[in-house]
């Protein structure tokens, strides 16, 4: 892999442990109501977004 795609491979796989961590702590009820808010607030704006289409490679 070249440096840039090895970049966005390891933020993604970064991004998707503390989405993991997140799942867990919200199903576990140790979400703060802040938080817990702010995640209801980010699935409703992705439920409503468009998807954005990549080039092939």
């Amino acid at each position: 892999m070249t440096p840039r795609e090895q970049a966005f491979a390891e933020a993604r796989a970064v991004l998707d442990r503390a989405r993991v961590r997140i799942a867990q702590d919200r199903a576990a009820g140790r979400l703060s109501p802040a938080h817990e808010l702010i995640c209801r607030r980010l699935e409703r704006q992705q439920r409503t977004a468009t998807p954005v289409h990549r080039a092939a490679a």
